[in-house]
């Protein structure tokens, strides 16, 4: 993924503007609060030199029902401002998580061949909170607090001017110190979002992998990575909490030096008391919100690192953008035909080298060789998992790369080596292809794989919980559960990938004759490492080193006696 900068102008355009009533709502909200908590510092004058010093009681009373009028409008805006903001901001956040979720699963499957899950959820949960900052009553209070030191200054410059001259320059060298800081935080908070998705990653499959964990006795090799990712973080938010410290506490100094510098020009330019303390109380509101403002742009600028990441990610091409993939697929006879067809996943290192076959509508196609010759990257690029580096493949004649995505994968139906099941209910995961399937059509899938040979024995049936990726169910169990889930698609084209590899030979049976049943009038790719399954398929290709070494019906390679006799016998001595 190439790295990307979020612009203040791209921010301004997607997130803030089309909130701009809210916003709008928020500032109008912050000015009243801020004039509001402009009122007690005012009140100090009048108070001690009118009614300490003086003694006119008088003016007491409406004082007193000033700044408590102050105090109840301050308290009402904050109320407010939390509750339009906070919440926008909230589901905004939201929106994003779910755009951003959107664009993930819309990518290649090559993407994630090479990304961990766990940085992705941490990606898509994390890198997005930030921007409750910018929408949130953060924005707002920043030019909140611009907007009350401005006024600020404007009575500090009524009072005495050359006493607020004084006190700017100080604030002048903060403010440069400031933003210098920000700029060299931005990539620290961008690389902390980087270090918290590969620790998220890999405790994700450390849970995932718990049992081969504890088989081989790791337990203390994976604390070790953990514990070294941990302090990778640590000394990330270190470097973060060094340079935001050094910020705030270098305001603190300039406080307290203007704060000294004007005790002593106070007596040089003979103030009241009067005016010695209002002139006090609103430098502490013009430096206050400078001071604040510089925790809020920390904010602000982490909420920038996290849109970084995630527009890297929104940045990554889609596999179907809806520009090239315009023809939309209507009735399919299912045949596939591979002209010319090279593939690698590395450049230099090719893992199909010009194939070349016709899968006839309704026929049975096996895969057979060796692991690694290539069968199930010809399964990936029939299934529009993988697309050819060279060559084409068509679908009834029609080039696949053309095709829509949507179209073409709404016929198709497949059972893979790795039988991902998801958390829940038998019924929801053989339901998952069409979740308003009748109930005739679920019970039809089920008896057809012989899922009911093991659920008619549980006490809450196909409503049984297997747990996460189906732990709870033996390896056969999950495999016909896959297989009911692909009879219920009803696809017109199926790929099979050691659909039977994880069951005893009981269930291999019961599986054989479902599976003859789904594939009738199906065009199908079968892989196989058994042989004895794939004896009545249409054409046998034997795969070796990424090229069609032989083809034909097992009756015909058998007649051969080559690298299918070969390894169809090796297989019978077994």
């Amino acid at each position: 993924m190439s790295k990307a900068k979020v612009t203040i102008g791209q921010v301004f355009k997607t997130i803030i503007w089309p909130r701009k009533k809210l916003l709008f709502i928020g500032l109008i909200l912050i000015v009243i609060s801020r004039a509001a908590g402009l009122v007690p510092p005012w009140a100090t004058k009048p108070f001690m030199d009118d009614i300490l010093v003086k003694g006119d009681m008088e003016k007491l009373p409406m004082l007193l029902v000033m700044v408590t009028a102050a105090i109840l409008v301050q308290a009402a805006t904050s109320y407010l401002l939390t509750r339009i903001l906070s919440v926008e901001a909230q589901h905004l956040i939201s929106q994003l998580r779910s755009k951003v979720q959107k664009h993930l699963l819309r990518l290649p499957i090559r993407f994630f061949d090479n990304q961990k899950s766990g940085a992705l959820v941490s990606r898509v949960m994390n890198d997005v909170e930030g921007v409750r900052n910018l929408v949130g009553t953060g924005l707002v209070q920043l030019i909140g607090g611009i907007l009350t030191a401005i006024i600020s200054v404007g009575f500090l410059i009524n009072i005495n001017p050359w006493m607020t001259l004084f006190i700017l320059l100080p604030m002048g060298i903060f403010g440069v110190v400031t933003l210098k800081a920000f700029a060299y935080i931005r990539p620290v908070f961008r690389e902390r979002g980087k270090i918290t998705a590969e620790v998220t990653g890999r405790l994700t499959e450390t849970l995932n992998g718990v049992r081969v964990i504890k088989g081989f006795n790791a337990e203390p090799q994976e604390i070790k990575v953990f514990e070294a990712g941990v302090e990778k973080l640590f000394l990330n938010v270190k470097k973060s909490l060094t340079s935001t410290s050094l910020v705030t506490n270098l305001g603190t100094f300039l406080v307290g030096l203007a704060s000294v510098g004007i005790m002593a020009l106070s007596g040089h330019f003979k103030l009241t008391a009067g005016d010695f303390l209002q002139f006090t109380m609103f430098m502490v509101f013009m430096i206050a919100p400078i001071v604040q403002m510089s925790n809020i742009g920390s904010q602000l600028t982490e909420a920038f690192a996290g849109l970084d990441r995630t527009e890297e990610l929104m940045n990554t091409p889609v596999e179907d953008d809806g520009t090239e993939r315009t023809i939309q697929l209507g009735s399919v006879k299912g045949e596939i035909e591979f002209k010319n067809v090279s593939f690698s996943y590395e450049e230099g290192k090719p893992v199909l080298k010009n194939i070349s076959f016709t899968a006839p509508a309704g026929s049975v196609t096996a895969l057979v060789g060796t692991s690694g010759s290539g069968k199930t990257t010809i399964a990936g690029l029939a299934a529009s998992f993988l697309n050819p580096e060279t060559g084409t493949i068509t679908i009834d004649g029609v080039d696949q790369s053309k095709i829509s995505l949507d179209s073409y994968r709404s016929q198709l139906g497949v059972v893979l080596q790795d039988d991902f099941l998801f958390e829940g209910t038998i019924r929801e995961n053989i339901l998952f292809p069409r979740p308003n399937a009748t109930h005739a059509d679920l019970q039809m899938a089920v008896k057809a794989a012989f899922v009911n040979e093991f659920t008619d024995r549980f006490e809450l049936g196909l409503d049984t919980v297997i747990g996460e990726r189906g732990v709870k169910l033996s390896g056969g169990q999950r495999q016909r559960i896959a297989i009911a889930r692909a009879i219920l698609a009803n696809p017109r084209i199926l790929i099979l990938d050691e659909a039977t590899s994880n069951l005893d030979t009981e269930s291999e049976s019961y599986i054989q004759n479902s599976l003859k049943t789904l594939m009738q009038g199906r065009t199908t790719f079968v892989i196989a490492h058994r042989l004895s399954t794939i004896r009545q398929a249409d054409q046998i290709l034997v795969i070796e080193d990424g090229r069609i070494e032989e083809r034909g019906k097992h009756e015909e390679l058998i007649e051969k006696k080559g690298r299918y006799f070969e390894l169809y016998t090796y297989q019978a001595r077994i």
